[in-house]
C-alpha cells in the first residue's frame, strides 16, 4: 500500500546510516522480530506492544485517524533506519534494518511536522544510530525544495516526563523545551500492557487499569536551525 504523505519522499543518507521508506514486506518482519520481546520500546508510546505480527501490520494499514503510525493518513510518514556500518542484510544491500522514525502531524499549511514514532530496535541503541537517524530527519525537513528537502520552517518533538533519555536526545539534537501538558496522554488499559505513567494519583473516575502521562514538548524552528542548530544536530551527529 503506497503512503499517501502530504509530500514526496526520498531515500536520504549519510556515511553511517540512511532513512528510507518503511515497506511492509521487506521491513516488517525483521521489525516485529527484534522488537517483539522487547515491549518496553512501547513504554512511553500510546502505540503497543505488538502480540503478532498482523497486530503491528495493522497499527500500518488499519487506523486512517492515528497521527504516528499509517500509511493512509497524509500527516504521516514511516522510515526504515539502515545502518550503513553493518552487513548487508535481507532488507538492504546497504546495511541492517535498525528501527524506524516517522514525521506525524505533519502540515502542508503550516509548513510544519513533528518527528515521532522512534524505535531503535536494541541491537543498535546506545550507538551512532539515534543521534543520525533524527541528524538526517532535521536535514530533510530543514532543507529546501531545490535541494531535495521538504522546506518546513517547524519540528516538533515530544517526550514523556518519565522519558529521560527521549528528552535529553531532543536537547542534544538542538531542539528547545517549550513546556510541559500534564494528563497528556491516557494509556488505557496500560498497567497491562507495560506503560510507564506519570506517577500521580489518577483523576477521580479514572479505571484502575489506566494509566496517565505527562508530556514535554520541544520545537526547533527554521530561523535557529540556521543560526546555528544545523550545527549543534551535526556536532551530535559527528560525536554520538
Amino acid at each position: 500500500m503506497a503512503s499517501q504523505f502530504h509530500f514526496p519522499i526520498h531515500a536520504i543518507s549519510n556515511d553511517r546510516l540512511k532513512l528510507i521508506p518503511f515497506d511492509l514486506d521487506l521491513h516488517l518482519d525483521t521489525f516485529f522480530r527484534h522488537s517483539a520481546s522487547h515491549p518496553e520500546l512501547y513504554s512511553h508510546m500510546p502505540i503497543g506492544p505488538f502480540d503478532t505480527l498482523a497486530d503491528l501490520k495493522g497499527q500500518f494499514l488499519n487506523q486512517p485517524d492515528n497521527h504516528i503510525l499509517s500509511f493512509s493518513n497524509p500527516e504521516s510518514f514511516a522510515f526504515a533506519v539502515i545502518d550503513k556500518t553493518r552487513p548487508a542484510s535481507a532488507e538492504d544491500p546497504e546495511g541492517e534494518l535498525a528501527g524506524t522514525v516517522s514525521f506525524i502531524r505533519t502540515s502542508p499549511v503550516h509548513l510544519c511536522t513533528e518527528i515521532g514514532f522512534i524505535v531503535i530496535l536494541p541491537p543498535y541503541q546506545r550507538t551512532h544510530v539515534a543521534t543520525n537517524t533524527v541528524g538526517l530527519a532535521l536535514k530533510y525537513a530543514f532543507g529546501s525544495t531545490e535541494d531535495g528537502g521538504l522546506g518546513l520552517r517547524r519540528v516538533h518533538w515530544q517526550a514523556s516526563t518519565a522519558n529521560p533519555a527521549s528528552a535529553k536526545l531532543a536537547t542534544k539534537m538542538g531542539f528547545e523545551k517549550i513546556g510541559m501538558t500534564p494528563w497528556h496522554t491516557r494509556f488505557v488499559n496500560g498497567k497491562e500492557k507495560g506503560k510507564v505513567g506519570n506517577g500521580r494519583e489518577p483523576p477521580p473516575g479514572t479505571d484502575p487499569r489506566d494509566l496517565w502521562r505527562d508530556t514535554f514538548s520541544f520545537t526547533l524552528a527554521w530561523d535557529n536551525w540556521e543560526a546555528g542548530g544545523k550545527e549543534v544536530a551535526e556536532e551530535a551527529i559527528m560525536k554520538y
